[in-house]
């Protein structure tokens, strides 16, 4: 798949990916449409998120003879989604990692201080057992994922990729100063933030778009 990565940074350029993020930001994609593309998106970029998994060889019998194949060798994989926008990314997730446990981060934004708060949590209790997929679609100022990030790494999880539908720069230095090991997939990097702190040109607020809110 088409990519612009770093160690800690990979941008999915891949056509597919955005072909749909267009109808993400159009500002006149219904609900229903707006939450499968998410999903779709989400897909995608779990793709690219989990393309370094290892793999060892096993023997198997097809129809016709036995074969060597290629599992991902014993991976375990949380997928934790920040609330409530996060749930819209989930299924996109699961459809692809389908054993992997699933942890719960409540935090909303403080619309003065732009700071996180958070209201709920509850994680796989054997998080030290696993490598942690942090689900946020919007990267904008970066403290709410920053500190959902904290929560999952405090847990014990072994590594911590975040997947967030778009980011701003400003998002990816917060999360890369507070935690230099972790990833960060996207769909893109857009320009920066506006006065209210949304990213811009973004695609508005994923929460209200995916469940018709205001």
């Amino acid at each position: 798949m088409s990519a612009v990565a770093t160690d800690r940074l990979i941008e999915v350029k891949h056509p597919l990916v955005q072909h749909k993020l267009s109808y993400l930001r159009e500002k006149d994609t219904p609900t229903v449409h707006f939450r499968k593309i998410a999903n779709e998106v989400t897909l995608l970029l779990t793709y690219e998120a989990t393309k370094d998994f290892p793999t060892e060889d096993i023997e198997i019998e097809t129809p016709l003879e036995w074969t060597t194949a290629q599992r991902i060798s014993g991976k375990k994989v949380a997928v934790c989604p920040v609330l409530r926008a996060g749930m819209g990314m989930l299924d996109g997730v699961l459809s692809l990692v389908s054993g992997a446990r699933v942890g719960f981060i409540g935090l909303y934004r403080d619309e003065e201080t732009l700071e996180p708060v958070e209201y709920y949590v509850k994680l796989p209790n054997d998080l030290a057992d696993r490598d942690a997929i942090v689900l946020d679609p919007m990267l904008a100022t970066g403290n709410s994922s920053a500190a959902a990030i904290a929560k999952v790494k405090e847990a014990g999880a072994r590594s911590v990729t975040l997947v967030c539908l778009v980011a701003a720069p400003e998002g990816i230095d917060r999360v890369h100063s507070a935690h230099p090991d972790a990833r960060i997939v996207t769909a893109s990097v857009d320009r920066g933030l506006n006065e209210r702190g949304y990213i811009v040109p973004g695609l508005g607020d994923a929460g209200d778009r995916l469940y018709g809110t205001k």
